[in-house]
């Protein structure tokens, strides 16, 4: 007579299968899905049930991370935002201490930043319009990105580059990048442009000795 036990009964369905992720985990996972449904879909299509759909879950899971689709598309500006600053800072941190380099990783990673994203940007930024989260996210990256580009540029000038001139240069990123973005201009274009921008804007603030001596 065989001793040995039945094997045990598995209950295991498709959801006792799932793995159970932290809530860390499932925002990351929600978030991917996110992107690549406006990737594929266009932004119009991103909902909070098309996104539980896609990733598999419960409404309620993704209402609990974002609670409205405003504030999914304000999580996806602002992950686009957290990652323009990174690779920027990163950037900077190792590039030379000359004005060319510095003006150069600047127009280089905004421009490169809006390109990785596509058209999702875009789309992102326009569902958001005029929505207060919208607003508060660029007025707060906005804020920083001018913060980085003082501290980068400003030793390269001899008087201080006042803030209207960041916000011109600002607003020369962006539109230039969105032009890219849509196929209007190259890339190369773009950041040439804008890295012309960036230097003019620096130059028009130092003395004339300056220019003479520096270029």
């Amino acid at each position: 007579m065989s001793t040995s036990l039945p094997p045990a009964r598995s209950d295991a369905g498709p959801t006792a299968m799932r793995q159970r992720l932290t809530r860390d985990e499932r925002y990351r996972q929600l978030i991917d899905v996110a992107w690549r449904l406006v990737r594929r879909d266009g932004t119009d299509a991103l909902s909070l049930g098309r996104l539980s759909e896609e990733a598999g879950v419960t409404k309620p899971v993704v209402y609990d991370h974002f609670g409205t689709r405003a504030g999914l598309l304000a999580a996806l500006y602002r992950e686009y935002d957290q990652r323009q600053t990174a690779l920027m800072d990163e950037a900077l941190a190792n590039s030379p201490q000359l004005l060319d380099a510095r003006a150069g990783v600047i127009a280089a990673c905004y421009v490169d930043c809006v390109l990785t994203q596509g058209r999702e940007i875009p789309g992102v930024t326009a569902a958001l319009a005029g929505s207060p989260e919208l607003d508060q996210l660029k007025r707060g990256y906005s804020a920083i990105f001018i913060g980085k580009c003082r501290a980068a540029l400003q030793p390269f000038a001899d008087i201080p580059i006042p803030a209207a001139a960041f916000w011109g240069m600002l607003g020369a990123a962006e539109a230039l990048s969105g032009a890219a973005a849509a196929n209007e201009i190259s890339r190369e274009e773009a950041q040439a442009e804008l890295l012309d921008v960036i230097l003019t804007t620096v130059r028009r603030h130092r003395t004339a000795g300056a220019i003479a001596t520096r270029g």
